[in-house]
């Protein structure tokens, strides 16, 4: 046999095993509701398709503790200068870079706090990079690349749980100090048993199956909303629940922050604008301004000193 010959053999022996893999899980189970998607109206499809979504919340529901006991060590770690780290593959590398491509506008974060890295790199993004997520020692090097530290925390996302490049990459966050979390939509997967927290939501068979970017996808989704948006309100980033930290980089954002600024303090639009001038835009330093009567000047300081909690700094003002 040549070398060829048992380059070829291997590769065979070894999606044999593969196939037996995915056959167990539910991710890549068929869903037996929908058989022959082709003879379906459009009509029909389109109300599967909305009643296979609707049972993503209540998939959500069973993991409430968990995602709240994640969202608490992250924001603890974060509020010490920790990074919130996403690595996917995939969608859910794709979704992890949305979200952390996010957080800048919303929160007014710098784009190094919640970082989404990505198999394949930036050209993944928008098209497939061939073998990215079978590259396990790309996604160690990606981790060693951002230098992690204790306080950090890495979450890696995969609907099967078995990603050879997430596995890696987790185990890597692992090995630096880093708090790690296995997002999965398979129960006692290999993400869940190599992370610190166990996170897997198991919506069931896919529509088209094996497409985990429908149900699985959604979840994943719902769920790094949860985080990010949560962590953010336990860093101060909201006051009430406005968004007081936000980037006013166009029209539509100037007007948000006058009308936010309006809304927290009851004041007039003229008002709100002229503070909002006084203040470099910053919502957060106008409300405070206009709560207390905190000269301009002064506002960012006095936030500073509160770690940038609003409420306390007004309490304290």
């Amino acid at each position: 046999m040549t070398g060829s010959d048992q380059r070829a053999e291997l590769r065979a022996e070894l999606r044999a095993e593969l196939r037996a893999e995915l056959e167990e899980l539910v991710t890549e189970s068929s869903n037996d509701q929908f058989g022959d998607l082709a003879a379906l109206d459009t009509a029909t499809l389109v109300a599967a398709m909305n009643a296979q979504d609707a049972v993503v919340p209540a998939a959500i529901a069973g993991a409430t503790a968990v995602i709240a006991g994640a969202i608490d060590r992250i924001s603890e770690r974060m509020s010490r200068g920790g990074r919130l780290i996403y690595v996917g593959a995939g969608t859910p590398g794709r979704l992890g870079v949305l979200d952390a491509s996010e957080c800048p506008p919303t929160f007014g974060t710098d784009p190094s706090l919640v970082v989404g890295v990505m198999a394949g790199g930036a050209r993944a993004i928008g098209s497939a990079v061939e073998n990215a997520e079978d590259n396990a020692a790309a996604g160690a090097a990606d981790m060693a690349a951002l230098n992690l530290t204790t306080a950090d925390s890495v979450l890696g996302i995969s609907a099967s749980g078995r990603t050879p490049y997430v596995l890696a990459a987790l185990e890597a966050a692992g090995a630096a100090g880093a708090l790690t979390i296995g997002f999965a939509c398979n129960q006692g997967s290999a993400l869940g048993r190599n992370a610190d927290i166990a996170l897997e939501i198991e919506v069931g068979p896919e529509l088209l199956t094996g497409s985990t970017r429908l149900k699985a996808g959604t979840a994943q989704k719902m769920v790094l909303n949860m985080i990010s948006t949560i962590a953010m309100v336990r860093l101060g980033k909201t006051y009430r629940n406005l968004m007081v930290d936000l980037r006013a980089s166009n029209e539509k954002l100037r007007a948000r922050s006058e009308r936010t600024v309006i809304r927290a303090t009851g004041t007039d639009a003229a008002t709100a604008a002229a503070t909002l001038r006084e203040v470099d835009g910053s919502v957060k330093a106008a409300i405070l301004v206009i709560m207390t009567g905190l000269p301009p000047d002064r506002a960012a300081a006095v936030l500073e000193q509160h770690a940038g909690q609003l409420r306390d700094a007004r309490d304290d003002a």
